[in-house]
């Protein structure tokens, strides 16, 4: 697997955009983590690592750790815990049809279960304030969020 060639055929155009990634041994985890859409930037990801929400064999890594194929990453998100397999290892950021063939999803079928009942009932949430409350302080969003994360 010296280069794998995608290409991808828009119907009502006549381009072909193709795109070539070369066959990588090992690539940085935040890089990869963000070139498969798991984070929106790749700021977010090393963020991310240095808050030790990316595990790999238990064990939290810096965002410089070298990512080899077939090793799988555990990401804490949103308060959800998910695993992935590297399947192929990317630098670059490809839209979403390319990213679910980099990866493998290996997420507990419970927290698959957890997410989507959490994505379904989205917007009737009981994370309420009270009316008149207004938006919360800075201090009270950090508390907020680190009792999301003790969950």
């Amino acid at each position: 697997m010296l280069a794998l060639l995608l290409g991808f055929y828009f119907t009502g155009e006549a381009r072909v955009i193709t795109k070539i990634a070369k066959h990588l041994t090992k690539v940085r985890i935040d890089k990869w983590l963000w070139s498969i859409r798991i984070f929106k930037s790749r700021t977010i990801a090393t963020d991310a690592c240095k808050a030790g929400k990316v595990r790999i064999a238990g064990e939290p890594v810096k965002a410089s750790y070298q990512l080899a194929e077939n090793e799988v990453v555990a990401v804490k998100k949103d308060g959800f815990n998910f695993e992935y397999r590297a399947l192929i290892l990317i630098e670059k950021r490809v839209g979403a049809p390319v990213a679910v063939t980099c990866y493998e999803d290996v997420t507990s079928e419970e927290e698959k279960n957890k997410y989507k009942a959490w994505f379904q009932n989205a917007a009737a949430t009981n994370e309420r304030r009270e009316k008149g409350a207004g938006r919360p302080t800075k201090k009270e969003r950090r508390e907020i969020e680190k009792f999301k994360d003790d969950e």
